[in-house]
């Protein structure tokens, strides 16, 4: 069975208030997503790496992280206007044997094979998987007019992560039903869901954190310190 992955890098996180790409700042001297690929990199599951950048971004890719760090199993292409489009292009780039593809952001760096490989079983059976962790807050439901309208109960409750891993004919076609109908959502999973499949969810991790704003770069290398991430790969 052929296990291929797109890790989904088009991002320039405007929050983070740089003018580099997010998935290229640093934390404790290489890149977050040399961090990303390094786990997909050394995982003997995953035979083919879609890596799909901005157009604006795919030399430096190249230089900077493909031929710096080494990487051989990671293919460059370019993304679209909005994460859906670029995650599109990347399942379109993956080698045509692919039967269970694992779609993942650049910018969760602490992402553990294990958590990947449980994704791929259980998407052998499923065919949709999705990693998330219960959500510690409460959560309300909030209207247009600032009141809360209603307090969902917190033990259905979770927040979504990446790994999302699939049956590849199925995101596939999911993805192609979606740009028909003009839709987008915010991850992969929704795609799937609105065909009426279900999407089984297993347990991800709190550390799996996606780095979006500047503080989070401040955890992330708390993170690191404490010894997450995989750092075999790092050029000496």
């Amino acid at each position: 069975m052929q296990v291929s992955a797109v890790i989904a890098a088009g991002g320039r996180g405007k929050r983070m208030n740089s003018s580099l790409s997010k998935q290229f700042l640093c934390i404790k001297g290489h890149p977050i997503i040399s961090y990303t690929l390094n786990t997909f990199e050394t995982f003997d599951k995953i035979q083919d790496i879609i890596l799909v950048v901005g157009k604006g971004d795919i030399e430096y890719t190249h230089e900077q992280i493909v031929k710096r760090y080494r990487y051989k199993k990671v293919r460059v292409v370019e993304g679209g206007p909005e994460r859906q489009d670029s995650v599109y292009n990347g399942l379109r780039a993956l080698a045509p044997q692919t039967d269970i593809v694992v779609i993942h952001d650049a910018v969760r760096p602490f992402v553990k094979k294990k958590m990947i490989l449980e994704s791929i079983e259980a998407a052998k059976t499923y065919k949709a998987v999705g990693v998330a962790v219960p959500v510690k807050d409460t959560i309300k439901v909030v209207g247009e007019n600032g009141f809360i309208k209603d307090t969902p109960e917190r033990k259905y409750l979770w927040a979504i992560q990446t790994p999302q891993t699939f049956d590849y004919d199925l995101i596939v076609y999911a993805h192609e039903k979606a740009r028909r109908d003009g839709f987008y959502g915010t991850d992969d999973a929704v795609l799937v869901e609105r065909l009426g499949h279900n999407v089984k969810v297993i347990e991800g991790a709190y550390e799996n954190i996606k780095i979006t704003t500047p503080e989070d770069i401040i955890i992330a290398e708390n993170f690191v310190a404490l010894g997450y991430g995989d750092f075999r790969r790092f050029p000496r």
